[in-house]
């Protein structure tokens, strides 16, 4: 299979490619590199099965070749980042999928959007069933994440009916690992990070809202089954184990044995209660469910984080001249 993964450089999007040159596929990854760093992909740019793409899908994509498949994840997805870039995240939300959808109609490739558990909102129905049509503030500043993945899933199924695009969604829950971005503004990077820089973990709220969380090697295997399924979904894949923000901040705060007191900070607007996936669809359909306890996802991407911030470049890097917003929010 020749692959395009757009967003390619990003946290999921580098251990997509990752899986796929691992399975002896060709990848060519697209990417912007407006929120994510050429470094998740430099250990691959070496393998001849790799190719990377410095391209923009909002000005259109052409890849010359046959493709097969085409996996499309460009969007900024941490509330720091859409916050800060509003208008960028609706533009790749719609001209960029746009794009995307165009390609695989051309090239008679497999379309894969992933969409997000945000297109629920702050859902009045728990757990979320991919039937829950969501609770979603359509002005809010959250908004623009939000609605722009909710056209992208209108609009794949539109090309999938209209155009007999093999298209399909799935709908991804909060998801971590090694690579996230210390400073995205996510609970789990921002907690650990200040662990280990003996920083007070800043919780929103009072803690209370929850979060279910899906180790990165899992949602990969689960987007692999459904681009090889001939379901168009979409479909929820995530983790139903249900945390409480306070809880998270008390569980890195243990594996990481730090001594940081845990400070309640105001919480954002429209920033979900709680947050927890069916996936009976996933389960019956793909025979996919997380297999990575939690726990141990955690002691990973500690891990990797005491790699990544003991060195110099990690710790003073600066994205796209933003300071880093550890101390601000943990937002998830």
């Amino acid at each position: 299979m020749r692959a395009v993964v757009t967003g390619g450089a990003g946290f999921i999007g580098s251990h997509l490619c990752e899986r796929l040159i691992h399975e002896n596929h060709d990848v060519v990854c697209v990417d912007n590199f407006l929120t994510s760093d050429p470094d998740n992909v430099e250990h691959l740019k070496d393998d001849p099965h790799f190719q990377l793409m410095h391209r923009d899908v909002n000005q259109g994509l052409d890849v010359p070749g046959p493709v097969d498949a085409v996996f499309h994840l460009a969007s900024p997805a941490s509330p720091a980042d859409y916050l800060r870039l509003p208008l960028e995240t609706l533009r790749v939300g719609s001209a960029g999928t746009w794009h995307a959808l165009d390609l695989a109609a051309a090239k008679g490739a497999r379309f894969l959007l992933t969409s997000t558990s945000e297109s629920y909102g702050d859902p009045l129905v728990h757990p979320q069933p991919e039937s829950y049509w969501g609770h979603v503030n359509p002005v809010g500043p959250r908004s623009v994440y939000d609605e722009a993945k909710r056209f992208g899933e209108a609009l794949t199924m539109a090309y999938r009916r209209s155009r007999g695009v093999d298209a399909k969604i799935v709908r991804i829950f909060n998801t971590f690992g090694p690579r996230m971005r210390a400073d995205d503004g996510r609970a789990i990077p921002t907690f650990i990070a200040q662990a280990l820089r003996g920083e007070p973990l800043t919780v929103t709220g009072d803690g209370s809202q929850t979060r279910s969380l899906c180790y990165v090697d899992d949602l990969i295997e689960g987007l692999l089954r459904m681009q090889a399924s001939d379901h168009g979904g979409p479909v929820n894949l995530g983790n139903p184990h249900e945390v409480s923000m306070f809880e998270l901040a008390q569980w890195i705060s243990k594996l990481t044995r730090a001594t940081s007191e845990i400070r309640l900070i105001p919480r954002p607007q429209d920033d979900p209660e709680r947050r927890r996936p069916d996936i009976t669809v996933a389960r019956e359909l793909l025979d996919w469910e997380p297999m990575t306890p939690v726990e141990q996802g955690l002691c990973d991407t500690i891990t990797d984080f005491r790699l990544r911030l003991a060195s110099d470049d990690f710790t003073e890097r600066r994205y796209r001249g933003v300071p880093s917003p550890l101390t601000a929010s943990a937002r998830s």
